[in-house]
């Protein structure tokens, strides 16, 4: 399975290519178009493809492409925005729903994994987060009181599962956790049996509103009464791309030298914090430990991300060598809370879920339910709490939108001779930079093999300046995450378009 940069996942490990059962044609007209084939695009096209609503799903890669191939798949109630910080944004009675939807999306992904027989190596563990100062503990004991007040199931408890030294820690049940890629190919297998209809290598380009909508795509145009963009964050320009701040999340995965793996989910209070788990595969168990997350692009050395990791891991954990190591991205939104329902500026039935901050899997399922819910129902009982549209647009955002839609490149018909660029003599094999020539900024990157990739630096989303990430092998933004490789093909929205290539001769 191909992802979203050069590490390869333990999720990826092994995992085939999804092939399509149901050949699309030019003449359908889909009640629900779903653009993206992760988590939250395969959890929402199977419940309303039970629901009777005729659904394709549009994914610009392969199944299993974006975030979704990268997550760690903690399915937990205790989210990365507390209980305590939603309470102060939304009040109780929105924390307590918060907390419910979470219980409920756990409750979806048993429900599914059952009904479909889908065998990915679920489980159902405790949770324990736990303090190792004073002020960490002040924290913590926040945490628990508005936890237990939004419905958390959650005690205090004398030890931990993992010989970390810990000031206080808490236990919360009916936690879980799963084999992301086995369970999502399996959701694709059951939308399939069904009657819905999957499109790999189909990158979805905009739309007008007609009597339907008519969507451009790079595999000819498609009519759909509605549109769900399930890409982690909308494409295009838009006002929620200024509410959630993009992050990337280090991964490691580990074979323990004494098999003595913990059973549980934890994770410590360190800001960024560590999380811990244990996953078996063909009989095998990794602890998966992550952490050193940054803001997307204002990390100089992102190989050093993962030695910091590392060496962390490395005072309290016994092994030789890692099996695995990967890095991922989540969206995190100002307010503590995912946007999911009608994108702002758009019509009524075109549709939005991102800002899951690392929670995913859980915010995927909430997201499922809701669409299900609004699509089928016309109304949901948690659309109010996560309607994107409770931020208000500011003066001037509009004309915003117009001005900095895509870049003009300017390269056009234009080359750099190699012999001029000293520049290129200073960029070893394997390295990258972004240099000035003729009054003009360039992207050079040389492979392996000594061979030059040059881009426009300017990212296709709002002009920012793209930072190489040398250990994923790709240009990313650091204003709102859109990310390309090294010839500048496009990986993550919110961009449209590919970095212009730069000729060299």
């Amino acid at each position: 399975m191909k992802r979203d940069g050069a590490n390869t996942s333990i999720w990826q490990d092994k995992i085939p290519d999804y092939v399509p059962k149901i050949k699309v044609t030019g003449s359908e007209i889909y009640d629900v178009l779903i653009v993206g084939g992760g988590i939250t695009g395969l959890a929402t096209g199977l419940l309303l493809q039970q629901s009777g609503k005729k659904c394709l799903i549009a994914e610009a890669k392969n199944i299993g492409f974006g975030t979704t191939g990268g997550t760690t798949a903690h399915l937990n109630t205790v989210l990365d925005s507390s209980y305590a910080e939603i309470e102060k944004n939304f009040g109780e009675n929105a924390a307590a729903l918060v907390c419910s939807s979470a219980s409920q999306a756990i409750d979806l992904v048993e429900k599914n994994i059952r009904d479909f027989s889908i065998d990915c190596g679920y489980s159902k563990k405790n949770g324990y987060l736990f303090s190792i100062d004073e002020k960490q503990t002040d924290e913590l004991e926040e945490i628990f009181f508005s936890s237990n007040r939004a419905g958390c199931d959650m005690e205090w408890s004398n030890e931990l599962p993992i010989d970390i030294p810990f000031k206080k820690a808490v236990v919360f049940k009916n936690q879980a956790q799963f084999h992301p890629t086995q369970y999502l190919y399996g959701l694709a297998n059951a939308f399939e049996e069904i009657g819905g209809t999957i499109k790999q290598n189909c990158r979805i380009r905009g739309f007008k509103e007609n009597d339907s909508l008519d969507v451009e795509s790079s595999e000819g145009n498609i009519k759909a009464k509605a549109l769900i963009y399930a890409t982690h964050v909308p494409p295009g320009v838009n006002l929620l791309h200024f509410r959630c701040a993009p992050y990337r999340s280090y991964v490691i995965g580990l074979r323990l030298k004494k098999d003595k793996y913990p059973d549980a989910l934890i994770y410590d209070m360190h800001d960024p914090y560590h999380y811990y788990r244990t996953q078996q595969i063909n009989g095998e168990n990794y602890l998966i430990a992550g952490g050193e997350d940054h803001k997307t692009g204002h990390e100089e050395n992102t190989a050093a991300c993962f030695t910091r990791l590392e060496n962390y891991l490395h005072q309290y954990f016994d092994f030789d060598k890692i099996a695995f190591k990967w890095s991922s991205q989540y969206y995190q939104p100002v307010d503590g809370l995912p946007y999911i329902g009608n994108l702002p500026g758009n019509p009524s039935n075109v549709y939005t879920a991102t800002g899951y901050n690392g929670n995913g899997i859980i915010y995927g399922h909430v997201a499922a339910r809701l669409f299900r819910d609004i699509i089928v129902e016309g109304k949901s009982g948690i659309e109010q709490l996560f309607d994107p549209n409770r931020v208000k647009p500011v003066a001037g955002f509009t004309n915003f939108m117009k001005e900095a839609a895509d870049v003009v490149t300017q390269f056009v018909g234009k080359y750099f001779d190699i012999s001029e660029m000293k520049e290129l003599a200073e960029i070893a094999r394997g390295e990258a930079k972004v240099v000035k020539k003729d009054g003009v900024s360039i992207a050079l990157y040389k492979d392996e093999h000594g061979n030059i990739h040059a881009v426009n630096p300017a990212c296709t989303h709002i002009n920012c300046i793209v930072e190489w990430n040398n250990s994923e092998q790709s240009w990313d933004c650091p204003c709102h995450g859109s990310r390309f490789d090294a010839d500048g093909e496009m990986l993550t929205a919110p961009a449209r378009k590919n970095l212009v290539k730069v000729e060299i001769k």
